[in-house]
Formats: C-alpha cells, sequence, structure tokens
C-alpha cells in the first residue's frame, strides 16, 4: 500500500505526496539521507535532513504496521474467525495498539480462568447470561443445566463463577472498550511514587509524588523508573475506579435485563482483575517509550551543535589531561593534529612540583610555538587550570586556553581504535592528544567516540541501546555531511560517517592513499576497492580532495552537477580561474539578471540545485563551521569564591535538558540556568532559546560553595 503510506506521510509531515513518494522511491533505491538532502532536492522539494530522518523512521513504522496487519488477519483466518467488518476494523487500524487490541480475543492464550471454564463446557451460559434478554432466564436457574461434577462443576456457584469468568475476558479482549478506558486513563489518571525505603537518596523528590498522566514531563518518568528499578520508589497508575467503570457499564449493560446485575459484576471482576492491571502497565510502557523518545531527541538536538562547535584551525595546540594520582598528562601537536611532543607533570603534588611543571611546559611551549592549550574538564581541572594562567602569564602573552569536555575521552583513549591509531602511547597520552584535537577540530575527533560517551543528554544509559544509536548515528552523519571531508588527511572513523562509506571502504581509502600518495581527482576514488559506483554517486560530493587540480573536486558540487556548474560560469561570463581566484563577486546578480528559472533550464538543472551550485562556486571550500561565534579561548581564572549574585558573565552552554541549561563561565563547575530563568516569554523547553555551545551572557543569582551549585538567569541580564 505505497500510496496509503504516502498519502498518510504527506499529511502527518505537511508535504506534497507526490515529493512524499519520490523520497520513498529514493530511499527503496538505496540513496542515503545525506545524498538525497543535499543533491536531490528538486524531487522532495528541498526537506531538510531532520524532515527526511522522521520520514524514514515513520515509513518503517507504517511498514511495520502493514506487515503486523497482514499477520494477524492471517492468523484470525487460520482459525476460521475472519469477518469482513474484522478486516476492515485491523486494516484501518492506525497503531500496533489497536491492531494488537483487535488480534487479543483471536490470539492464543496461557491458560486462563476462563478457558478453564470453556473447557468444563461453560461457553454456552456465559453467552446466554451475556446476551442479558429481557426475558431470558435467571441466571441460577440457567446454571442448572451445566452443573456436571465430573468436569469440576459441582453445584450452580461453580457453573456461574466459570461463566463470569468467560464474560470477563471477553470484556477485557474488547478491543473499543480498551481503546475507551485507554483513553480515559491517559486523560484522567495520574501517576504515583511513594518512598520504598527510610534511606535518603536523589529520589526524594519523588517519595511521595503524584502527578497527572497528562501533564508529567519526561525526565519526572525516566526519573521514577530509575528510582523503581534502584528499589527506592514504589509506583502505580492511580484512576478513580468508579469512573472507570462507567465506561465498562456504558458498553455491556442491558438495563432492565434479568441478567443484568450478574453481567455487571462480571465487568467489575474484569476491570480490578484484568484491565486495570494490564491498562496499568501499558499506560507506564507507553510513558516510558514517549519519555526515551524525547529524551533521545533532546540528546540529538544537543549533539549537533556540540560537533558543529567552530574549529580552531592553524594553531599548535597543547592538550592537558588533567590527573592527580597519574599526573597531569601533556600532548603538543601541530596544527594537522600531528603529534610533536608529549609528557607528564604532576602539579598537584606540591609547590615545587607545580613550578617545575611550569618550567618544562614553558620550555615545550617556546620549543614548539604553541598559541593554545586545551584542558580538559575533569578530576583535578580546577588546580590544572590555575597552572595554565601561571604558565600563560610566564611565557609573558601569545598564549590562551579552553576548557574541553573530555567525556568520552577515556573511552575513546581504551579503544582498539586509538590503539591503532597510536600504538607508541599508553592510554592517557591518548587522551591528552584527544583533548587537544578536540580544541582543533571538534567533530574530526568526536567523531571517534560512541555518541553515547559524550555526555549531553539525560538519562541515556535508560535508552533503548537500538534506537539512541540510530538517532545519534544518524546526527553524526548529518554533520559530517554537512561540513565535507578531505580525502587526503580524514581518518577512517571519520570517512565511515560520510554517506555511502562504511568500515570496509573507509579503510580502504585511507590503504589506497598510503600506498599510492594523496588522491589528485575525485574520480581517482573509484579505483578503491570495493568502491563500486553506487557508493561513489553516495559520497562523491562529501569528499573533497584540495590536490586536485580542478576546484570543484574540492568543493560540494557533486561531479553530476560539473557541466551545469561550467555552463553556469559560461552563462555569466565567468571561468574556473576565477572560482579559484575567487573573483566571482558579481554571479547572484548576474545570475537574477538572466532569470533564475531561464538559467537552471539552460544549465540542465532545478532551480535548487543551480543555488546550491553556485553557493559553493563563490565560496570553495568554505566550511559552514566558520559562519558560527568562536568558541571562548580565556587567559585568566575565576574561582567559584570570586563569584557575586548580580555579576554579569559571558558563557558556553555546554547541556541542555527538560529543567535548564548548563553553562561553563570558566569556573571548574558549570552553572544552572533554571527553565525559569531561561526566558522572560513563556517556552515548554530551553532548546527553543538555545542551543549546546552557543555564546550566551549570564547573571549569576546564588552561589553554594558547599553544595558546589551556580544559579545563574539569562532573562535578568542587564540589557546594556
Amino acid at each position: 500500500m505505497p500510496e496509503t503510506i504516502a498519502h498518510l506521510l504527506a499529511q502527518e509531515l505537511g508535504q506534497s505526496e507526490h515529493h512524499v513518494q519520490n523520497v520513498i522511491d529514493l530511499l527503496d533505491e538505496g540513496n542515503t539521507i545525506p545524498f538525497i538532502a543535499r543533491y536531490r532536492k528538486e524531487l522532495h522539494g528541498s526537506m531538510d535532513d531532520t524532515t527526511l530522518r522522521t520520514l524514514e523512521e515513520r515509513l518503517q513504522y507504517l511498514r511495520n504496521l502493514q506487515q503486523r496487519r497482514e499477520e494477524v488477519k492471517a492468523s484470525i483466518e487460520n482459525q476460521g474467525k475472519l469477518t469482513e467488518e474484522l478486516s476492515a476494523a485491523i486494516d484501518a487500524a492506525a497503531t500496533l495498539a489497536e491492531v494488537e487490541d483487535l488480534y487479543r480475543p483471536y490470539k492464543p492464550k496461557r491458560r486462563t480462568r476462563a478457558t478453564m471454564a470453556r473447557e468444563k463446557g461453560l461457553e454456552p451460559l456465559a453467552a446466554v447470561l451475556f446476551a442479558q434478554k429481557m426475558d431470558g432466564p435467571a441466571p441460577e436457574a440457567a446454571a442448572v443445566d451445566y452443573i456436571d461434577p465430573e468436569k469440576g462443576v459441582k453445584n450452580v456457584e461453580d457453573a456461574l463463577q466459570g461463566a463470569s469468568d468467560i464474560i470477563a475476558e471477553q470484556i477485557s479482549d474488547d478491543a473499543a472498550i480498551r481503546k475507551s478506558l485507554r483513553a480515559l486513563m491517559l486523560r484522567r489518571a495520574s501517576l504515583c511514587a511513594q518512598a520504598a525505603t527510610e534511606e535518603d537518596s536523589v529520589y526524594r523528590l519523588y517519595y511521595d509524588f503524584t502527578q497527572p498522566i497528562s501533564r508529567l514531563q519526561g525526565h519526572q518518568i525516566l526519573a521514577i523508573n530509575r528510582g523503581e528499578r534502584e528499589g527506592f520508589l514504589k509506583v502505580s497508575v492511580e484512576m478513580d475506579r468508579e469512573e472507570a467503570l462507567v465506561v465498562l457499564r456504558r458498553a455491556v449493560l442491558m438495563p432492565g435485563a434479568t441478567s443484568m446485575a450478574f453481567v455487571r459484576a462480571a465487568a467489575e471482576d474484569a476491570y480490578d482483575r484484568l484491565l486495570q492491571p494490564s491498562m496499568e502497565r501499558e499506560i507506564r510502557s507507553t510513558l516510558t517509550e514517549e519519555a526515551d523518545e524525547g529524551a533521545i531527541g533532546q540528546f540529538a538536538l544537543n549533539l549537533k551543535p556540540l560537533l558543529m562547535q567552530p574549529p580552531v584551525k592553524g594553531h599548535v595546540t597543547m592538550g592537558l589531561d588533567p590527573g592527580y594520582r597519574m599526573g597531569c598528562k601533556v600532548a603538543v601537536v601541530d596544527a594537522t593534529g600531528k603529534v610533536l611532543d608529549t609528557a607528564v607533570v604532576y602539579p598537584t603534588y606540591g609547590e615545587r612540583q607545580k613550578n617545575e611543571a611550569i618550567e618544562k611546559l614553558s620550555a615545550m611551549v617556546k620549543r614548539h610555538g604553541v598559541t593554545h592549550i586545551a584542558i580538559g574538564n575533569g578530576t583535578a581541572s580546577r588546580e590544572t587550570e590555575q597552572m595554565a594562567v601561571e604558565l600563560i602569564r610566564k611565557v609573558g602573552g601569545g598564549l590562551s586556553y579552553m576548557i574541553v569536555s573530555e567525556a568520552g575521552a577515556s573511552v575513546y583513549s581504551a579503544s582498539p581504535l586509538a590503539a591503532e591509531e597510536f600504538p607508541q602511547f599508553d592510554v592517557n597520552l591518548r587522551s591528552a592528544v584527544s583533548i587537544a584535537r578536540r580544541l582543533q577540530d571538534p567533530l574530526a575527533e568526536l567523531v571517534k567516540i560512541d555518541p553515547k560517551a559524550i555526555g549531553v543528554g539525560q538519562y541515556q544509559h535508560d535508552m533503548p541501546p537500538k534506537r539512541l544509536d540510530e538517532a545519534l548515528g544518524g546526527v553524526v552523519e548529518d554533520c559530517v555531511n554537512a561540513v565535507g571531508v578531505d580525502v587526503n588527511t580524514a581518518s577512517p572513523s571519520l570517512l565511515n560517517r560520510v554517506a555511502g562509506l562504511n568500515a570496509t571502504t573507509a579503510k580502504n581509502i585511507v590503504k589506497y592513499r598510503e600506498e599510492n600518495g594523496p588522491f589528485t581527482a575525485r574520480k581517482q576514488i573509484l579505483k578503491v576497492p570495493k568502491l563500486g559506483p553506487k557508493a561513489y554517486e553516495q559520497c562523491a560530493g562529501f569528499l573533497r580532495v584540495p590536490e586536485s587540480k580542478s576546484v570543484l573536486d574540492n568543493t560540494a558540487v557533486h561531479p553530476e552537477s560539473y557541466t551545469a556548474a561550467e555552463k553556469l560560469l559560461a552563462e555569466t561570463g565567468y571561468t574556473l580561474a576565477d572560482v579559484a581566484a575567487g573573483r566571482l563577486g558579481d554571479l547572484k546578480k548576474r545570475m537574477e539578471d538572466t532569470g533564475l528559472e531561464d538559467l537552471a533550464a539552460r544549465c540542465g538543472v532545478g532551480v535548487p540545485t543551480l543555488l546550491d551550485v553556485a553557493a559553493e562556486l563563490m565560496k570553495p571550500g568554505r566550511d559552514p563551521r566558520d559562519e558560527l561565534p568562536p568558541p571562548i579561548l580565556r587567559t585568566d581564572v575565576l574561582e567559584m569564591k570570586d563569584l557575586k549574585p548580580g555579576m554579569v558573565l559571558t558563557g558556553t552552554v555546554r547541556n541542555v535538558i527538560d529543567f535548564g541549561v548548563f553553562v561553563d563561565i570558566g569556573v571548574h563547575q558549570d552553572g544552572l540556568v533554571h527553565i525559569s530563568q531561561v526566558s522572560s516569554k513563556f517556552i515548554k523547553h530551553p532548546s527553543e532559546v538555545v542551543s549546546v555551545g552557543d555564546i550566551v551572557q549570564v547573571v549569576v543569582l546564588e552561589v553554594d560553595e558547599k553544595k558546589k551549585r551556580i544559579s545563574l538567569s539569562m532573562k535578568q541580564v542587564p540589557k546594556s
């Protein structure tokens, strides 16, 4: 049913059905999201990569839904119970939950009280009583005919109990009842948490907690789930029983029928014994899924600006990985990230050792021409920062430092990848190299680390791993392809994230350039073993070849559009030499004078592609990260005791979560801007206002040195 799926997706995403169908076809042909997003804009109406990924996920869900519909219908058909009405209802079910509700009465069950009652021959009695005829027999009278001691029905009470069990299960399995009850509970029920222990814990906020389900926040659900798992909380879904029973009575009771009271009692049993526990499990599962999706979405949202932080290019950089017992590990890397020198110093061992460390580091700074220092923000970072400031004073300027998040650095250092890259260094020195490179090019370094270890989310270790990996992997892929990759310097880890490449072809590219020298043309990439025409089509536009004679090979212009690029230049009176020399100042005006539609037709491409080609010709080899505000480099240090309420500071956003924003203001501890202090306008989430990596102004509200807490505000910053 591709047409129906395309129609549904078009409605959901607010896109034209024609464009959605084109994307489905492109995905089915094996095209990657970055390739589709960048090079097939005419076919999908210029949707961005986020929309395309949402479309891909929903397409998978709807196809799974369709497959499940067919499986359910086949199972019911095999039982000889599939009616036209039931088949139509299954086809119309909009979610997997609705399909499962319809399948429930026909699903093979383990032995229940109802199946045992059926084995005793009590189904006809249940049917008679559930029919609730006005002139039907009284339940006790009807039950007499079903007494059969051999089957375990010793008396009228046994017969009626069995009939009640069958009716209760039928009510519990009714798809319409479950749907109504689910909607009511999501609207009216509350999630309650109570302390399961006298012990104090980080979950004390939830030791006596009640919140309507409709108003629960994702971070509350995840915290409560973890507290329950760790044995600190007892959790339940509370619903007014009488209100829920009204839904059941309306659905099943026939007022005035002889057996109405009997059916009413069976309905109450169905709710207490079957429906309420089942609905509670289902609602908690739904809440967790939604909270997981929200947290994964926020993690992905935070990861993108972190990866896209502007690089500090072209500087010899010293990386410091702080530590107490093992000392401070030092690595100096050149402007390309190549390791020039390493050392270990011990600034925390005492004043003498600190002075020795400063002497040693200042000699390294002078010897290699170091201009920037990157300091990891882990253990002993405070003391290391203090030492760096003294070092800057000693060398007399020309040197600045930045605190770099070292999240995941230890994971990378101990990985087989790091061992392969730096077999000559021990684990600790590898970490110092990684910290230095994170300042130089955050993206190139962070792709080597499992995104989960980068630490810009909340409760990431509680998320479904496969779903989290898919979402974060997509973000990394989009960032790498948005920036582009130098095919002659990129690591296998970076190449592996390029559209169309995988671990094998990435390694093969590196091996090919090691054996044959640098690539000198994009076409040469086709000579790499196991990299065929389809992979080349997907990856070529994202791989840059600075050593090529053709300037186009160092742009995001796809080889399939080279002819169009040359035609555009000819039509507007320019040459490729003008592109290389940066002499296309009037290109935009000349294109507008000619007319975009007409020019695109003459170049044999659509207008979106023409505009993309023109943008690349005007800034060949441009890095989109260069257009962002540069990171803050410091030369002096602030301490927590220096902070006073009312101080206005500039800081870098380190993490954005449901309840606020963590900002690095140049003291060892990040400050928290609570959501209520983010904006003077009402916002549902801090991500509406800020992203990770943003440079923001904040005012200090409160400092608690003992608890190491700093409260900040963005909305109370005085207007300059």
